[in-house]
């Protein structure tokens, strides 16, 4: 496995830097999603041309155990067989339609038979499409126009919740974006996570005009910020008082904590949900669900208008029942976390015998790591802004000694059915070791 005298990584990346130089011609700052360029840990960012299993390998041959897993679809880890084989048998009948298909129907069964709120779905193309489609429907079931969020909380990149939305804006340094209007902000209430008084006076001084409450139930967009018990149930009970729908983001929680998300975690249910590319095992696909009442206010049945040409794509169709029947398996998520529990408590046990300023939080199977002393991270702004040159230090360590994470400290990582015990012990090898040179 590879260490740090080993892994071929330590000498050069060059296939991948020449590839940058290419794509810095073609795409804005070379890359065609920002966090992808490194500028938030610097260097040549990788380009990959294979994954299999927990392992990614690079333009220049060279192995990594991945814990991106890009951005946490990939829970049973890269080209599984369960959904490598559905997605070549849903190819060879044709990749795209424009009609339903039999394979719609496997899917949403797979999803709504293991979310009892939930009693009709809408598959779309992107987590950012969910959460877009979802907001519409939450204005035009309630007839309200205002949106609340939390600073923080991401959910795609719609001008209306591109407002402290978490960790792609945060790398860059920005709290918003160019190109969205103020009239689009205006509509849109930004609170702090963990304040449930806050919300309160808010949702008492809006009731009239506020249509739904968006929140990440699990926020881990901005770093893992686990609230306190209680604040996500009371958010559930402020809705229930003043009239509001509640809608959960469960982009990155949905099916990675529990198959039923962090609705089944927590035991709260949400009003409407959203969800990501796990639903297609890493294909574009997202979906939004609710119950039969709000969701039949969507086209054709109701007002609220919907579309979209690639929505309930066969492939992704068949990528995300191959995947998802693999999470049915009994005992899957609790071997989920005991994974985790084995990657990330050795690297704490070291990073305390050595004194290291370390904290790791987790979810099920997703960990974030902090360079501070605090034992809470709760809100965006408590985390410690030396945490992030930390981590680029740490980020190239582990690359040289064949370990990736994603670039950026506000990130989270994530742990997959392919993570072997026989990987993470290398891993936390390969952690032990980093961490030892970012604090030298």
């Amino acid at each position: 496995m590879p260490t740090s005298t080993s892994h071929p990584a330590a000498h050069g990346r060059s296939a991948s830097a020449a590839l940058f130089e290419e794509a810095r011609l073609r795409f804005p700052g070379g890359v065609n999603s920002p966090v992808r360029a490194f500028g938030a840990v610097g260097g040549t960012p990788l380009f990959i041309d294979k994954g299999e299993g927990a392992h990614i390998w690079d333009a220049d041959g060279q192995r990594y155990i991945d814990f991106c897993c890009s951005w946490g679809p990939l829970i049973l880890g890269h080209a599984h067989p369960a959904v490598q084989e559905r997605i070549m048998s849903a190819v060879a009948n044709g990749t795209s339609f424009g009609t339903p298909t039999r394979l719609e129907n496997e899917l949403g069964g797979l999803i709504l038979d293991n979310h009892p709120f939930a009693e009709r779905i809408r598959f779309v193309s992107s987590g950012t499409e969910a959460a877009m489609s979802a907001i519409r429907l939450a204005r035009g079931v309630t007839g309200k126009s205002k949106i609340l969020k939390f600073d923080g909380c991401y959910h795609g990149h719609v001008d209306a919740l591109l407002v402290k939305a978490g960790s792609g804006l945060a790398t860059l340094g920005t709290s918003t974006s160019a190109g969205v209007p103020e009239a689009y902000a205006r509509e849109t209430l930004v609170l702090p996570l963990n304040d449930l008084e806050a919300l309160e006076a808010t949702m008492k001084q809006y009731a009239d005009d506020l249509a739904v409450v968006a929140i990440e139930p699990i926020p881990a967009n901005n770093g893992l910020l686990i609230q306190d018990p209680g604040f996500l149930q009371g958010v559930r009970d402020l809705c229930d008082k003043y009239g509001v729908l509640l809608l959960f983001d469960e982009v990155i929680s949905g099916f990675r904590v529990a198959f039923g998300g962090a609705a089944e975690y927590y035991g709260i249910q949400p009003d409407v949900m959203a969800f990501g590319k796990i639903i297609g095992g890493g294909m574009p696909v997202g979906a939004y669900a609710a119950s039969a009442e709000i969701m039949d206010h969507v086209a054709p049945v109701g007002p609220v208008y919907q579309a979209g040409t690639l929505s309930g794509n066969p492939v992704a169709m068949a990528a995300g029942a191959g995947q998802l029947t693999e999470c049915l398996k009994p005992g899957f998520y609790e071997d989920q976390e005991r994974r985790t529990r084995r990657l990330v408590d050795p690297i704490l046990a070291h990073a305390e015998r050595k004194g290291q300023p370390l904290r790791i939080f987790t979810r099920g199977s997703i960990f974030w790591l902090a360079f501070s002393e605090q034992v809470h991270i709760r809100r965006s702004s408590e985390i410690d802004p030396d945490s992030m040159a930390y981590f680029s230090k740490l980020h190239a360590a582990l690359l040289d000694r064949g370990v990736y994470l994603g670039p950026s400290g506000y990130e989270v990582g994530f742990v997959s059915a392919a993570h072997s015990d026989a990987v993470i012990d290398a891993s936390v090898s390969a952690f032990t070791e980093a961490l030892d040179v970012t604090f030298s």
